[in-house]
């Protein structure tokens, strides 16, 4: 007797089962039914001017969403008119914060600041420069700070579409023949001038697995690139092992 209870119950219990998942197969069964898949695409318009979305997310309206102040410090100390992110037909590399610099420990430990530290001293022997990390823009000549962000703009259009997986010479407003100071050891590099001579900069598609980021010279991605602003093209600059953007080919 006992037996069989024991018997009656599994096969209760068996049968109980099967009737659930009956149900739960029929159930999804009509759920995939009425489902319609929608394909969405990201807009990349954003119907705003490169400046304005440059200051809305540096002090502008949601503080927590400030991931172009230390650019925007950058411009303000280099006395950059904002009104050049409004005029047409520019293409816009901006830096997030990240790109400016990264901090950790207390210290700067990546991006422009860490890559362009400030020299302290020249070993008079080798011409070596013994450097530190900078810490605030002012470390820098305000010519070098002005002459960096002139290189982060270009007349013309340069998306995704406009470019190829070869490199495209570009005009940014830096003028030619630009030096900087031996101040920052930005001036030790590209042959002790620092800055593109021609005020060119190179940029080409990266085809990997990122989505075919825009690279400069051959060296930095784009965190996050093709915003369609009204009066032009916005890139963002400053992911991880690609913080700097260094302004020499």
């Amino acid at each position: 007797m006992k037996s069989f209870k024991t018997s009656f119950k599994s096969i209760f219990a068996i049968a109980l089962v099967a009737m659930v998942c009956q149900a739960c197969t029929l159930f999804d069964m009509d759920l995939q039914k009425k489902y319609e898949y929608k394909h969405d695409t990201l807009d990349p318009n954003i119907n705003i001017t490169a400046r304005q979305f440059l200051e809305d997310r540096s002090y502008g309206v949601t503080p927590a969403d400030t991931v172009f102040k230390w650019m925007r410090k950058g411009l303000e100390y280099a006395e950059i008119d904002l009104a050049e992110y409004e005029k047409p037909g520019r293409t816009f590399f901006f830096l997030h914060n990240e790109g400016v610099r990264v901090i950790s420990g207390g210290k700067v430990t990546a991006g422009l600041w860490f890559d362009f530290p400030i020299v302290t001293s020249v070993n008079p022997t080798t011409g070596v420069p013994v450097t530190r990390p900078a810490t605030k823009w002012e470390d820098y000549p305000k010519q070098d700070v002005k002459n960096y962000f002139l290189y982060l703009i270009t007349e013309g259009d340069y998306n995704f579409d406009k470019l190829t997986i070869t490199n495209k010479a570009v005009q940014t407003l830096l003028p030619p023949n630009q030096i900087a100071s031996k101040q920052s050891y930005l001036g030790f590099l590209n042959d002790g001038k620092g800055f593109d001579q021609e005020g060119k900069m190179n940029l080409k598609l990266v085809n990997n697995n990122d989505l075919a980021p825009i690279q400069i010279n051959d060296k930095t991605n784009d965190r996050s690139g093709g915003y369609i602003a009204t009066n032009g093209i916005v890139h963002v600059y400053g992911m991880k092992s690609h913080y700097t953007i260094y302004p020499f080919r």
